[in-house]
């Protein structure tokens, strides 16, 4: 697991600024402690900055090169089958210098030329400088695991795995884009290819790159397909998955240092430790976060599996106090970044990198296996749709007089749920996903800047992913597009900066993109069936995880910033989004976010996901825009963030 950057010069022998590649490994220091690399020449400079997990020793040195050093990889991931592709490469003619996936990709590369990353079964993204062809070859996982960002102009090309590297050149802009932020203010992230940063480029998941003579090309070499359905017995169907629940989590059990799991208490993460305990040598280690708060805390769950199978276990609890870590996820981050869940994810990294080098997570299985609410939601949203005129009227207007609840409550999310049957497929998924709606963006933004952007963009956004399946159920074409969006976009990207701050490694057995591209191919009533998420996972894991866990309901990730903003983050709050620093962008009514935080702080509604977004954003601008991203997080110019004192 590493760090990657590097710069390519347009201008014919135009050398790279040696200082420069100094900043950029610097500002990535944290994603690859154990090592650090260089190598420059004919206007090229790749860096890599290397967690060290398989093969520790220099042989594995990254950037490496090939024997003529015609080739040059920089390369961030862990590729689980570089085994069997380093056999296969042997019986070819190829010889090995070292015991590491990185040399079996750079000679993939050249055995195969671009049609090397089909062959790759991972996590990964990496760059391949070809001296010979003047050509630089990237790529990025099926899934969108690790990172990949670039900015090109006529002068040069810039890539990395975090924005803040590619910034530490002054010759790339560094202003905020205001579709990215329209966007983001949407889902709570940016979704690729945009990034916060005007002009800088994600590379979607499950893309390559190729850039010649000035030129960028980007290909598609991977896509998930729901059709054509498997028609085995259910019983045939069960016990392939356990195989194939086996195989994917073995893979990722092989590591040269200290592998720990870790565990919410769910059902997904439940599975690795029940599998996972069968088939790593000793005691596993499992690591697990909760809250003082008794809705908000998983523990019990965590704590019921790690007695059934023995683990050594470790807890933390989370408290307010950990908003104090404010400044550092905003460095780390990069971009704005509202999904809350950021702050226990962090902690639960640093509490697992105490005692190992990689963990696994159970990442995915919700967009796998059909887990989340909002995919039964749809199924039975699609249900009313077929409804007379009339009745859907009255369950309309029912919807608008159902009592609210608490930001977690049963009250709340079926009040969610009604408010947006009314509207299509597309926008009601958005309205129950979303952060803020086009209406309430429309209200919130400067008349100035809301005329620089295109209301509806973020919406069409969605419908065309969600177009774009070839899912024959409402359900699996949700799945598709949180394949395509949130997965990567929000999830992975969370849980890829939160380990890396720490120098972490996780892996999530569920994204293998084989057992994906398995349960894809399931029949919709073997993952959804009734009001039974999940369905053949749970069958599978029936007398292997403790009843509890197999019965108990989803609780997600969550965080009690619903309280918090209340009492230990108030008056920060109003501080940051009301002070003379924050009013002066001219990007949203000071009335109308005064009246967001006055409504949540007396308890007139539950605003705490708008404002967390709100806050972000503007302790992003102040790091990045008004700062000029700073090298190291230490070096953020922050306000003051320690919690107040509850009133």
């Amino acid at each position: 697991m590493c760090g990657i950057a590097g710069k390519l010069s347009l201008d014919a022998g135009a050398p790279v600024d040696r200082a420069l590649l100094d900043r950029m490994i610097r500002s990535l220091q944290h994603r690859g402690p154990a090592d650090a690399g260089v190598w420059a020449g004919d206007g090229v400079g790749l860096v890599n900055r290397r967690l060290k997990v398989i093969d520790l020793s220099d042989r594995a040195h990254q950037p490496m090169t090939n024997d003529d050093g015609s080739l040059v990889i920089t390369y961030n991931g862990e590729v689980y089958n570089f085994q069997e592709l380093r056999a296969d490469l042997e019986q070819k003619g190829h010889r090995f210098r070292s015991a590491s996936d990185t040399e079996v990709i750079l000679r993939l590369y050249q055995q195969h030329g671009e049609a090397c990353v089909r062959h790759l079964r991972g996590m990964f993204a990496f760059a391949i400088w070809d001296a010979r062809r003047r050509r630089l070859f990237a790529a990025r996982d099926r899934l969108g695991k690790k990172p990949f960002c670039y900015y090109h102009d006529s002068r040069a090309f810039w890539f990395a795995s975090e924005p803040k590297a590619i910034l530490q050149d002054p010759d790339v802009p560094c202003e905020a884009d205001p579709e990215a932020i329209h966007h983001y203010l949407t889902f709570g992230y940016v979704p690729a290819p945009w990034s916060a940063f005007r002009g800088l480029r994600k590379l979607p998941p499950a893309h390559s790159l190729v850039l010649e003579n000035g030129k960028i090309r980007l290909e598609r070499y991977w896509a998930l397909h729901y059709a054509p359905k498997r028609t085995d017995p259910e019983e045939v169907l069960a016990e392939e998955l356990l195989g194939r629940l086996r195989e994917v989590i073995h893979l990722r059990l092989i590591a040269d240092v200290p592998v720990g799991i870790l565990l919410s208490g769910g059902l997904d993460s439940s599975t690795i430790v029940a599998i996972a305990s069968t088939l790593a040598p000793g005691r596993l280690r499992t690591f697990s976060i909760g809250f003082a708060e008794p809705e908000y805390n998983e523990l019990d769950y965590a704590r019921e599996v790690a007695r059934r199978f023995d683990t050594e276990h470790h807890e933390l609890i989370v408290r307010p106090d950990a908003v104090s870590l404010l400044p550092k996820l905003v460095w780390h981050y990069g971009e704005p970044f509202a999904d809350s869940s950021a702050i226990p994810t962090f902690c639960l990294a640093e509490l697992a990198r105490g005692s190992v080098t990689v963990a696994l997570a159970g990442d995915g299985g919700d967009e796998v296996f059909l887990g989340y609410e909002r995919y039964l939601a749809a199924r039975l949203a699609g249900r009313y749709d077929w409804l007379p005129a009339g009745v859907r009227r009255v369950v309309s207007g029912l919807a608008a007089v159902l009592p609210g609840g608490s930001g977690r409550s049963n009250a709340t999310r079926l009040r969610r749920f009604a408010q947006a049957l009314p509207l299509g497929p597309i926008v009601r998924y958005g309205q129950w996903l979303g952060v803020f709606s086009d209406g309430q963006k429309a209200r919130l933004y400067e008349p100035a800047y809301s005329a620089r952007l295109d209301a509806a963009a973020s919406l069409s956004l969605l419908e065309t992913r969600y177009r774009s399946s070839d899912a024959a159920d409402v359900a699996e074409a949700l799945t598709h597009t949180d394949v395509e969006t949130y997965l990567p976009d929000d999830l992975l990207v969370k849980v890829d900066i939160a380990s890396m701050a720490v120098s972490l490694e996780v892996r999530s057995p569920l994204l293998d993109h084989q057992l994906v591209e398995f349960a894809a191919a399931l029949p919709v009533d073997l993952k959804l069936r009734g009001l039974t998420q999940k369905y053949l996972l749970r069958e599978v894991m029936r007398g292997v995880l403790p009843p509890a866990i197999l019965k108990r309901r989803k609780m997600g990730f969550g965080v009690p910033i619903d309280r918090w903003f209340r009492h230990e983050l108030r008056d920060m709050a109003y501080d940051v989004l009301l002070d003379r620093t924050s009013r002066e962008r001219g990007l949203f009514r000071p009335a109308a976010v005064r009246a967001y935080l006055d409504a949540h702080v007396r308890g007139r509604a539950h605003h705490h996901a708008r404002l967390w977004s709100l806050l972000m954003l503007e302790l992003w601008h102040r790091t990045f825009i008004d700062a000029r991203c700073p090298v190291r997080s230490e070096d953020a110019l922050l306000p003051a963030v320690a919690p107040v004192p509850p009133s």
